[in-house]
């Protein structure tokens, strides 16, 4: 059944004249005839009784005409609030985000869209990368955040480029160089991003490659456990040179990492071809004018 149909079927019952309604909808007569001819096969009813004098409802097309008016009202309901949904900008965004390494570039952004679109509602999730693009793979989230390698699976866009520091115990021996590298972890308990992140594989991936097996004392996804255990003199970890900054020198000190390859990325990423809410839509296009200006104005 079609809302056409359904339309032509109301015209003709308030017109009583096929040839009437296909003047007045600017179609042909057999185009009309052909419409309720499809209707009532569907339904298995004659809705209206015509001669070549009149043309007037039967029981069952009375039946029908209450409840056609009623599908066309809703149908046409729905249209309308098909289209206040860009105009009102409302709706909700499902977005996934690591817990250590999201947060700094991320929260201007959310606090910039929210100011801009109240409405619409934003629903964070803190899972590790790993189990983020499992979720962005099963439908669960609209958005991830983490540093995609599939570009026949995802689209995305990079946000944030941050050098990693190594932050200590300020009376650490380490603390006193200006810069640290994989070679200066040598016989140092390492405080590291468990093993949803893939800079825990690069981290030891690169102490393996200078001949040193890393001492792993924790492995977390909480940054503050992990600022706290530095803080205790439990030994060296590595975070985002953003974060640093914000860190009080007089309880952790914080030095560059020379190796310019480690490094954190993040994308805010999609899966391809997936359905995506029309408010994730507006998210993605205003997170790409936001970056794009900053890039700019950098």
């Amino acid at each position: 059944m079609e809302i056409r149909h359904l339309e032509y079927f109301l015209e003709v019952s308030r017109h009583k004249s096929f040839s009437k309604v296909a003047e007045i909808t600017h179609t042909s007569q057999p185009t009309i005839s052909r419409a309720i001819k499809d209707l009532e096969t569907e339904l298995g009813k004659t809705l209206f009784y015509r001669n070549s004098k009149y043309v007037r409802l039967t029981d069952a097309g009375e039946i029908v005409l209450e409840q056609a008016q009623q599908i066309i009202d809703s149908f046409k309901n729905i249209n309308v609030q098909l289209e206040g949904l860009t105009k009102t900008h409302t709706g909700k965004i499902l977005i996934g985000l690591p817990p250590i390494t999201a947060v700094t570039s991320f929260s201007y952004l959310l606090g910039a869209f929210k100011s801009k679109y109240p409405k619409i509602q934003i629903q964070l999730f803190e899972y590790g990368p790993k189990k983020i693009e499992a979720s962005l793979q099963n439908g669960l989230l609209d958005i991830g955040i983490f540093t995609p390698d599939n570009d026949d699976q995802y689209e995305w866009v990079w946000f944030e480029q941050d050098p990693l520091n190594v932050i200590m115990h300020p009376t650490h021996r380490l603390a006193q160089q200006r810069s640290i590298d994989y070679l200066d972890f040598y016989g140092e308990n390492l405080i590291l991003y468990n093993s949803e992140y893939k800079l825990h594989d690069s981290i030891i991936d690169g102490c393996k490659q200078v001949g040193i097996n890393p001492e792993i004392a924790f492995e977390t996804s909480q940054r503050e456990l992990m600022t706290q255990m530095v803080a205790a003199n439990l030994g060296l970890a590595l975070l985002p040179n953003k974060i640093c900054k914000d860190l009080d020198p007089e309880i952790i000190a914080s030095r560059p990492f020379s190796n310019s390859q480690l490094r954190l990325e993040l994308a805010l990423v999609w899966k391809k071809d997936r359905y995506l809410p029309q408010a994730a839509h507006e998210f993605l296009e205003f997170s790409k004018k936001e970056f794009s200006e900053a890039r700019g104005s950098s």
